[in-house]
């Protein structure tokens, strides 16, 4: 084959050029001529992929086979969305008694697929963790006459369809929306609140007007076009059609570094290893959709614009007010501070904007869940196989625990395995922990501002009137000279869409480029990094890099300063009705009289319920108490908490679980001493015994996580207390129920020995703080209810030494009551207490075990008491 370039002979050039200077210039400009070529086949390639894709009837990127349940074309009201039934790759197993996992595409522009991308996304988590996965998508063009209500009603439809398709799981499904599906699944759930399980909205906008200085340019948009008249002109340019390219032209503009250069130069730079990713993306973000025209422009009055949805002021076409405060479902906000299309503020204003307080979103009973990424951008918090691995696998696996949440604030971290001190307690690779969070902590992320909602607030009434003005003046001369044929010449010249069709196989000046990367794959010759030039090259990408987001952050700059300067005078917002007071146009729902009314009659129930109940509301109470009002710290105690509840009660369903733990933490929250004080009452119709295996059932629970903080060892030292009130009155109610049933046989031991608990308890709390007694293991079995005073003289203890001392009392009661094994075995075992501390420590797995069995009460008491005696 006859090289590109002829290269003169090694020993010739070792003369001419001693350095190497010019050896490292020939080879670099060898290398630059073949990667240009070969960056221009692989743009030819993108262009025939562009080209093939939508001329599909159905294009997706969906990375997994699936199945049509439900075509939204065939509903009363027909869409453009579907319902996919994801079928399992080989090899992966789904438990159709699982939650169902349902996971909603964003329609902004960009064809369906991207949640199912690649084998490490929601989709593929959900599916290797063995949930039912179902997808939502949509095809390239809107039905006529479409609306964004019409596609919220489908969302339900087909929700509701996938719960149909479970009966036998109690568990709602789960629903995940990205981006732009994020806020249309909030609007359907508040609509239809009873069929949606947790919610995770990944990067999706919900308070427009929100944002911190410098850091949320695309909010300043709606105001420096004047409203939202441009996307009305645009849709009747289109025949009624909005191209969604547009709105991919406005993502792409955020970052111009990266749209114009970098992300051709990464190409460029490694070409070689590069193309099939680039390709693959390309697929997806090029595969520009189609939205109708109603669509667009509710979204820009009502959302972009008008930011009505974080206020509850959207009303249904019937009338039904969109209050956000409805959901029902725990909703998860998982946003990042390196996305510049949906920031923080974005993501998490609403809760603001919807609630005075923590104590309002209890009121309401609703869950909030937040996690913040440091880093990953826009597109990476739904996309990015290292988000995936962590923050959804730890969102899907921990799914359960947050259903079952207290109504509160959170906010969530994931932290690794090997990085901490307890890793031996944990089962995967990550660990997520929740924090209750207060309004005041979310404003460090939402940082509001009265005179930026004064001025939002000002370009919503200029939008207002500068549309009706163009519907008035404009609108009928842009109509009649719109056809269809001009409408779709449009689009195809569209920029962004002109760059793909110019660079594939159909433009004839293409033709020799295929031949030409043929020839150079055949002889490549790749320089390495060493090289000189190669270095230089490095250096000037990103000097032009670094000239790009200067330009970017000027145009911003700018932009903010004179938008703050024009919606900021007092004169403007004064004509526009305003008067430079935005609670007059935005006013917070939160304090509604109805809203205060329901509070109160709600806390009425709860005071009423406070002493009723049995001993799982006891237990329950017990564990949200010592862990300072919620179930768990993270999911380890829950995890064993709900396995314990399962051994003890098989018929337990999840939402029983969730009913049980959220009354009793409004019991809590409502009057915590009376609940308190009310344990032993809850305990009233358990035996001594069964009280006891409680008691041990929680320090079970709550070893779990590994030592407990000072102050959760002190509450559980109260709640070991009144556990011990209650014992201490059981036996009596045995005694009472034994001469009410002269059937059962009692042991001849257990009738003098009753009225002498008293005193074996005190004996048992002195010989506690004697440092010289050596039999103390046989006497702190003298009676449970000794432990209730003895503890009082003890300091807090940690969660480890609980356990240990737990299982040191029963290996000794379990020894002692032993009466298959001889006398002489008694002493031994009695006095061999090193074992039970090296086995104490099986209760800090993670795994579900069974706590400790313990003997009745009543007998130890008998036992240890007859050995008083004989001493």
């Amino acid at each position: 084959m006859i090289p590109l370039m002829p290269t003169p002979p090694a020993a010739l050039l070792s003369y001419m050029d001693p350095f190497g200077f010019g050896r490292a210039a020939g080879d670099y400009w060898r290398d630059a001529l073949e990667r240009s070529v070969l960056y221009m086949d692989v743009m030819r390639l993108r262009g025939n992929q562009y080209l093939e894709h939508i001329e599909q009837t159905k294009p997706n990127v969906l990375g997994f086979e699936s199945e049509v349940l439900m075509d939204g074309r065939t509903l009363p009201r027909p869409v453009n969305y579907e319902l996919l039934r994801i079928l399992p790759p080989e090899g992966v197993e789904t438990n159709l008694q699982a939650r169902p996992f349902v996971v909603v595409d964003p329609r902004a522009g960009h064809g369906p697929g991207i949640g199912g991308f690649k084998s490490d996304s929601e989709i593929g988590v959900a599916l290797r963790a063995g949930h039912p996965c179902y997808f939502i998508g949509f095809l390239p063009y809107p039905m006529p006459d479409q609306t964004v209500e019409d596609v919220v009603e489908a969302e339900v439809a087909f929700v509701r369809h996938v719960v149909g398709r479970h009966p036998d799981t109690s568990e709602k499904p789960m629903v995940v929306g990205n981006c732009q599906a994020g806020w249309q699944v909030m609007m359907a759930a508040a609509l239809e609140p009873d069929i949606f399980g947790p919610i995770l909205i990944a990067g999706a906008p919900l308070s427009y007007w929100a944002g911190e200085h410098g850091n949320a340019p695309m909010r300043y948009t709606g105001g420096m076009t004047g409203g939202s008249w441009m996307t009305a002109m645009l849709s009747d340019m289109g025949a009624g059609l909005f191209d969604g390219a547009s709105l991919v032209q406005n993502f792409e503009k955020l970052n111009p570094a990266n749209t114009w250069w970098n992300k051709q130069y990464q190409l460029y730079t490694k070409v070689d290893t590069e193309a099939e990713r680039y390709l693959e993306f390309e697929r997806w973000w090029g595969g520009h959709v189609v939205l109708g025209g109603q669509e667009i422009q509710y979204i820009v009055d009502n959302l972009f614009i008008g930011n009505r949805l974080s206020t509850a002021q959207l009303v249904t076409s019937d009338g039904r007010r969109i209050d956000l405060r409805n959901l029902r479902s725990p909703v998860v906000v998982f946003c990042s501070r390196g996305d510049d299309i949906t920031p923080p503020p974005q993501a998490l204003g609403w809760v603001r904007d919807l609630y005075e307080g923590v104590e309002d979103i209890i009121a309401n009973e609703q869950t909030i869940v937040y996690c913040v990424h440091d880093s990953t951008g826009h597109l990476g918090i739904f996309v990015s196989g290292s988000v995936s691995r962590k923050e959804h696998t730890e969102f899907t696996a921990n799914m359960d625990y947050i259903d079952v949440l207290p109504p509160g604030l959170y906010e969530t971290t994931v932290s690794s395995a090997a990085e901490r001190e307890d890793a031996d307690l944990i089962e995967r690779d990550y660990l997520l922990e929740f924090e209750p969070r207060t309004i005041d902590e979310l404003n460090e992320y939402v940082k509001p501002s009265i005179e930026d909602d004064t001025r939002f607030a000002t370009v919503a009434r200029i939008s207002e009137i500068n549309l009706g003005l163009y519907r008035s003046f404009v609108q009928p001369w842009v109509q009649a000279a719109a056809t269809p044929e001009t409408a779709k010449w449009m689009r195809r010249m569209h920029p962004n869409r002109l760059g793909y069709r110019l660079r594939s196989d159909r433009n004839p000046l293409m033709a020799w480029i295929p031949v030409m990367a043929e020839q150079i794959n055949a002889d490549r010759h790749p320089v390495g990094e060493e090289n000189l030039f190669r270095s230089l090259e490095g250096i000037m990408s990103d000097q032009i890099t670094r000239g790009l987001d200067a330009w970017r952050d000027l145009r911003d700059s700018s932009t903010e300063r004179l938008f703050m300067n024009i919606y900021g005078q007092p004169l403007l917002q004064a004509l526009v009705g305003l008067k430079g007071d935005a609670h007059a146009h935005r006013r917070r729902p939160g304090a509604e009289p109805e809203h205060r009314r329901f509070i109160e009659r709600r806390q009425a129930e709860l005071r009423d319920r406070i002493a009723k109940g049995t001993s799982h509301e006891a237990v329950m109470r017990s564990v949200i108490h010592v862990l300072g009002g919620a179930p768990a710290t993270d999911e380890r105690n829950f995890n064993r908490l709900r396995a314990s509840r399962a051994e003890l009660e098989p018929t337990l369903q999840l939402a029983d679980f969730k009913t049980l733990m959220r009354d009793q933490f409004f019991i809590l929250r409502l009057d915590r001493e009376a609940a308190l004080e009310a344990l032993p009452t809850l305990l009233e119709d358990q035996t001594a015994t069964q009280i006891d295996e409680h008691l041990a059932h929680i320090e079970h629970v709550l070893a779990a996580s590994g030592e407990l903080s000072e102050h959760a060892a002190q509450r559980f030292e109260r709640v070991r207390s009144l556990f011990h009130k209650a014992i201490k009155q059981a036996p009596q109610e045995e005694a009472e129920s034994s001469s009410q049933q002269p059937l059962i046989e009692k042991s001849p031991a257990s009738k003098p020995e009753t009225p002498a608990k008293p005193q074996a308890s005190k004996a048992g709390a002195e010989q506690e703080v004697k440092p010289e007694a050596p039999v103390k293991p046989q006497a702190s079995t003298a009676a449970v209810a000794s432990d209730a005073q003895a503890q009082e003289e003890t300091p807090a203890s940690q969660p480890k030494a609980t356990t240990k001392a737990a299982k040191e009392r029963t290996e000794a009661s379990e020894s002692s009551t032993d009466t298959s094994e001889p006398s002489t075995d008694t002493s031994e075992s009695s006095t061999d207490t090193s074992e039970p501390s090296t086995e104490s420590q099986a209760t800090t797995t993670p795994a579900a075990e069974k706590p400790s069995p313990r003997k009745p009460a009543a007998k130890r008491q008998r036992k240890t008491s007859g050995q008083e005696s004989k001493s």
